[in-house]
């Protein structure tokens, strides 16, 4: 074993203190419940997890059972409570909010005034902004991009590269995927599955 470099495990490294520009060791401390680092104007329940190297920063509150751990970051203004998850390297970030049951992983990014609850995923390199809400059992995967004021619910998904836009609504069991922008004040629902820009009604068989 080498003891030649010692490591203090409670100071921060560079890449966190860099997240809070001009802070210093003295402004962060180890969350008690996961070691995760908290920024001091920011605040994190007892209840919640933090994870050793997740990232609690701004004015950002973590309540209730909420997770955050990996590499995630929760900063700004933003919310994450009850028994909402964030994990791997999301960002949560703004004034965002992430609540209920909600799972953000991946490198996905909530931001600005979005909010994301119930059972709804957001992951892989998605993100969801704007004001758009993102609710049910809803998911928002690969590099899917909602934003505006667009909603998302029920078990509707939305993969690929598209792109929810405006005062769209995509709900029910609607699918939307590949490279499709929808924008406006579209609504997609039912059993509808739009597929780089070909809709589809998939009323028995869904393929």
């Amino acid at each position: 074993m080498n003891n030649n470099t010692e490591h203090n495990e409670n100071t921060p490294p560079q890449c966190i203190l860099g997240l809070e520009p001009g802070s210093t060791a003295n402004d962060w401390q180890r969350h008690p419940n996961g070691g995760g680092w908290v920024y001091r104007t920011a605040w994190v329940a007892d209840t919640a997890y933090v994870g050793p190297d997740a990232v609690i920063c701004g004015d950002a509150r973590v309540s209730g059972d909420a997770v955050v751990s990996g590499e995630a970051v929760v900063s700004g203004e933003a919310v994450v409570r009850d028994s909402a998850v964030v994990r791997g390297n999301a960002i949560v970030r703004d004034s965002a909010v992430v609540r209920g049951n909600a799972w953000v992983y991946g490198v996905a990014v909530v931001c600005e005034g979005a909010r994301v609850s119930g059972n709804a995923i957001v992951s892989d390199s998605a993100e969801v902004r704007g004001d758009a809400i993102v609710s049910g059992r809803a998911v928002i995967r690969d590099s899917a991009v909602v934003s505006g004021e667009a909603i998302v619910s029920d078990n509707a998904e939305v993969s690929g590269n598209a792109r929810i836009l405006d005062r769209v609504e995509v709900y029910g069991d609607a699918v939307v995927s590949g490279s499709v922008v929808v924008s406006g004040a579209a609504v997609v629902s039912g059993t509808a599955r739009i597929h780089s820009g070909e809709l589809e009604e998939q009323n028995e068989q869904p393929h």
